[in-house]
């Protein structure tokens, strides 16, 4: 990793998806209102820096789109637009995007997805029903926490989720009832957790890769908070990743002391 993307942190963590009751419950699902739907945060500057080198220099790892996803990235851009133009720390014309950072990003109609996950800091997925099952049609995947965009694209939603124990048949029924039921007026989103002993943000792995799991004197929390929308036109689901990683020393008191009880309840498991 390039030294300049090394701890591209935020400065607190916002939600404590182990210790907040509404996220802590699987599959975790909450109202998002639209107006919520695109955050900057104070890691902005940092980690849309490190997604402009992914795109650039590393566009077949973190960049897949199947031609049937075509128009659904095409309307997830417009929606994009549509959201930064009343957005106060965006400015939106005819040509391209003023970014936060002061970075401007031309606006490219051939690559719809890539120009999107280019002008947000949430990781951007898109899912269209395919037979009885959703499937991951495209994805624009610069932070991934320990899974690979190449070995997930194109899969179904229990294909995606094969290694997580947690998502059994009947999380899987549920969900899928979920997407088939949602209306585009309907945001959601959810949230999870992981401790990490490496702040990098971009973290790609493939099924049979572990990364370590023993405790480290440095330690970050990775969370992800994830919005669920539905395009209208289209159909598709919009899977959008808001990463956010602190060092453990950047969590509140209440943060530190539940997460204690939650890891303590983990070991007599």
């Amino acid at each position: 990793m390039d030294l300049k993307f090394d701890n591209i942190c935020q400065d607190h963590l916002p939600i404590s998806p182990w210790h907040d009751q509404h996220l802590a419950r699987l599959p975790g699902i909450n109202p998002l209102d639209r107006d919520d739907w695109i955050i900057v945060d104070s890691a902005f500057a940092g980690q849309m820096g490190y997604v402009d080198y992914l795109l650039s220099q590393r566009r077949d790892k973190v960049l897949a789109v199947d031609v049937c996803a075509g128009g659904a990235a095409r309307e997830l851009l417009e929606h994009i637009l549509a959201a930064l133009t009343v957005h106060k720390a965006y400015t939106v014309d005819a040509q391209c995007v003023h970014r936060p950072d002061g970075v401007s990003v031309a606006l490219d109609w051939n690559q719809p997805l890539l120009t999107a996950r280019a002008l947000v800091q949430q990781d951007l997925c898109l899912m269209l029903p395919v037979g009885d099952e959703h499937v991951l049609v495209g994805g624009a995947m610069c932070f991934p926490a320990s899974w690979s965009l190449s070995e997930k694209f194109m899969r179904p939603m229990t294909g995606i989720h094969e290694p997580v124990k947690e998502y059994g048949a009947d999380l899987a029924r549920r969900v899928e009832r979920m997407f088939r039921m949602m209306r585009p007026e309907q945001d959601m989103y959810r949230a999870n957790w992981l401790i990490y002993n490496d702040p990098d943000l971009h973290q790609p792995r493939r099924t049979d890769q572990r990364r370590t799991r023993e405790k480290t004197p440095d330690q970050w929390m990775r969370v992800e908070r994830q919005s669920l929308c539905k395009l209208p036109k289209s159909g598709a689901i919009v899977f959008g990743i808001h990463s956010i990683v602190v060092p453990f020393d950047r969590l509140s008191r209440e943060q530190h002391d539940s997460l204690e009880i939650v890891l303590e309840k983990r070991s007599h498991e």
